[in-house]
This record gives C-alpha cells, structure tokens and sequence, in this order.
C-alpha cells in the first residue's frame, strides 16, 4: 500500500524489501575495477533526489584514522588539539565527536585526559575492531558509542575474511548484539562501500541493523566508508561508485534516518570534498574529517574544508571558531611536524599569498579582487603578496601595508619613492642570480637602509 508522506506531501510507493543475495563467487565488479587500469565510471542515469537534512555537522577522527599516517601523537598533543577542536565547533557541537583508539596505554592515557576536560563537545568515542573483548575496552573507558568494523565488500568479506555474506552478516549482527546488551551505542563502519553490492549485502544488512535499533531503542549508527575513495558524485552515475545514490539508498530502502548516518571518504582520486559535501545533500547528517586531512595513504577530508563548506550552504557559521583553524595548522607543523603543502587550502603558508605583478597590482587597489574571502577577519590570516622577480613595484608596497599593518590613509602606493629605491635593489639581487623568495627580515632591512627615520615611524604602527 502506497502511504502518504508528510515531507513530500505526496504519496510514496511501498519500499521493496531487498534480502541478502547469499552468492557463492565474489562480486569483484571486475567490469569497473580491472585493477590493471584506472576504474571506470559507469552511469545509468538513475537521478536521485537532494535531500539535504535539517542539521548537518561533522565529526573527527584524527586521533583514530589520522593517527595512523603519521608518527603516534603524545598524549599532551592530543589534549592541545582536542581543546582547539572544541573551540572551532563552537557551543553547538559542529564538530559533533571525536574517536579514539583504545589499544595502549598512550591511548587511554590521551582519553582519560580529554575527558577530565568536562567539554561537551566533541563528544569522545572509540573504533574497535568486531571483536566482543574489545567491547570491555569501552566500558573500562566509560565511553557511550564505539566504531566497530563491518567491512561490506566481496574483496573483505570472500578475499580478506574468506567468509560467505550470510556468514559475515551473521558475525556482525552478534557482535552489535553484544555492544547493545552492554549498553554501549554502536557505530557500524561500512568498510569499502563503493565496492560493494549494495543491493545484495549492504540494504539487507543495514535493514537488519535498523530492526535492531528500533528493537533495543538504541540508535544503531552507520558510517558509510568511501575506503578507497572511489566514490564520484556525477549526476547519474551508477551505484557502487555513486554517493547519491549510496545516501538515497540508505536512506530509502534501509530507512536509516539522516542522524544515524555519517559518511567517511578517502581522498585517492581528489574527490574526497565534493563526495563529503555530496553526502550532506542527499539526506546524510555527519560528514567524519580529520584536521589537514591526515590519514590513511592520501588521506581523510579534511576538517578545515568541510568547516568552510558548511557554512558555504547553510549561510552563517553557527557558533563556529574559524580562527581556531590557524593555530591547529600553526600547532600541527611546529609542535608535531606534520609537513603542510604551502598551497594547501585554508592552512598552507601560502594559501593567501599571491606572486603574479598584475595580481600584485590588483590586491594593492582592493585586496577583495584576488583574495577569496577576507582571511584576516575570518583565519587570523591576512592576505599577502610574494616579493620576488616578478612582482613589481605593487608587490613590495603590498608588503610593506601588510607587515606594518597600515591602513586608510597611512598606506603606501606603488609610486611612493621609498617604493622605488627598494624594488630596485630587489631587482639588483635577482639579476645577480637570487632565485628565492625575498624574507621579511631581509625586505625590512630594505626598508630601514631605505630611509631610517620612516623605518622608525612604521616601527610604531608594527607594534601598536
């Protein structure tokens, strides 16, 4: 019987009940991943709807997945990061929760510590592996909710685990059994999903898990894992690649509600932003980051991006910290030593630098016409141009209102003389073969042998 929705005000026909397609071979979809070539982007121009949640958020796992690319993090440096988080998420938990591995003592230590912070937000959780010890870890730990490995795919279930689907299904569904009769809130991790047969194990697997939820009154969560970052967000592409179509089915034939659905992607084929984004738009309520991306081999999304594109669609930052991003990048490459691209967006050194002399010209007239948004007020990172060969008389007076913070009429043109004299002795050193990037310290030298008792009067604006 077709029942009426009230979100769409239209009659909805049945859901068709998928059951588990218990196969004897794998389905590798060797017609996609031939793996001697790059895979293949099918499409059957099935269209799905947008269906963007009321609340959208994201999570963390940069003590978890993150972790794991990158040499072990001390405890102190956890604490340091996990109180920057919870100031860029601000009051209303935009950065929702963070995850924590379990397994030894640094571990523990570094969530002990955080929870003696008393933040509410990011709600600490932990990943464990299906195994029903592990759950004992959680509950030593006093954690609510846990991650717990379903990995979904034939190359995981036949190639990895050498079970049959009915066998994989079956482990899974007791060891979630074992995490509700604790009390402990499960995170069901769809490991691989954009490999799997999303008709044949995924749907009837995660309808199962709905049953169980709604048996216990325990929201079952499902985190569907982009493992290999093969998911593509083209408008009718076909499934298993499609992230669309992953969410629309989700949520319509498995009836997992947007809240206990989060999305986690990898970023092997540059699509890991616009698949995080995708996943909010077609019904998905929590996208999982990690802070600068780090993970597994090209990483997770990155936090800082998923931060700028919430409030790109939503319009306001909801009580968000923006600021926070700066001192966790500065943090992240001077206390950890994680190498940060310079180019990399919102956190490398020269994300808002520009070189080009016409660029240079442009930023001097209106910084608005070559930066993207104003980085000083929203990244405590204000917008600055490279001096070097190519920049002209613009860039070293660009340079100059920068680092001596001036403003209004305090400013310095292009054709101001001191301008002139400096730019040319710029210009003498690069045509004795300097082929670097002029220093701050050096191009204030510059200003200072330029004219000394200036220098002392842009002293005074520097400082104050």
């Amino acid at each position: 019987m077709p029942t009426f929705s009230k979100k769409n005000n239209v009659l909805m026909q049945h859901k068709y009940h998928y059951s588990l397609q218990d196969v004897q071979e794998p389905n590798l979809y060797r017609e996609i991943f031939s793996y001697d070539s790059v895979p293949k982007i099918t499409f059957n121009m099935r269209h799905v709807p947008e269906d963007m949640p009321d609340e959208i958020w994201m999570t963390d796992t940069t003590f978890r997945d993150g972790q794991q690319s990158v040499s072990p993090f001390t405890p102190e440096q956890i604490v340091h990061l996990y109180k920057l988080l919870s100031r860029l998420g601000g009051p209303n938990g935009l950065v929702r929760q963070s995850e924590f591995f379990l397994y030894t003592d640094q571990d523990k230590k570094a969530l002990r510590m955080c929870q003696d912070l008393g933040l509410r937000f990011p709600e600490i959780t932990t990943w464990i592996r299906a195994n029903k010890k592990d759950f004992e870890l959680v509950k030593q730990a006093n954690v609510a909710e846990t991650g717990i490995l379903v990995s979904c795919s034939d190359y995981h279930i036949f190639n990895k685990m050498h079970l049959t689907r009915s066998q994989a299904m079956d482990k899974y569904l007791g060891i979630v059994k074992d995490a509700l009769d604790m009390g402990i809130r499960p995170r069901c991790h769809f490991e691989d999903i954009t490999r799997a047969d999303f008709y044949g194990f995924v749907v009837p697997f995660a309808n199962a898990l709905m049953d169980l939820s709604q048996e216990s009154g325990i929201p079952i969560k499902i985190r569907a894992c982009d493992t290999m970052g093969f998911g593509v967000t083209y408008y009718g592409a076909a499934l298993p690649r499609s992230v669309p179509g992953i969410i629309y089915g989700l949520r319509h034939y498995a009836e997992v509600p947007s809240e206990q659905l989060e999305w986690h992607g990898h970023n092997d084929f540059y699509k890991v932003v616009s698949n995080a984004g995708a996943a909010w738009m077609y019904g998905c309520s929590s996208v999982n980051c990690s802070l600068l991306g780090i993970g597994e081999r090209t990483g997770n999304c990155p936090l800082e991006a998923m931060v700028i594109e919430y409030q790109g669609l939503r319009g306001e930052t909801g009580g968000m910290d923006l600021t926070a991003i700066t001192e966790i990048a500065e943090y992240m490459e001077r206390e950890i030593g994680i190498e940060i691209s310079p180019r990399q967006p919102f956190v490398g050194r020269h994300f808002n630098v520009t070189r080009a002399g016409i660029h240079a010209d442009g930023m001097l007239k209106d910084e608005e016409i070559y930066n993207i948004f104003d980085t000083a007020k929203l990244l405590n990172r204000p917008a600055l141009v490279a001096v070097d060969a190519h920049g002209g008389l613009a860039a070293v007076a660009h340079w100059i209102n920068s680092y001596f913070r001036l403003t209004g009429s305090d400013m310095i043109e292009k054709n101001d003389p001191m301008v002139a004299v400096i730019r040319q002795r710029i210009d003498d050193l690069y045509a004795k073969g300097r082929n670097t990037v002029m220093g701050d310290e050096e191009l204030e030298i510059m200003v200072r042998d330029a004219d000394k008792a200036r220098y002392e009067r842009l002293l005074f604006h520097h400082g104050s």
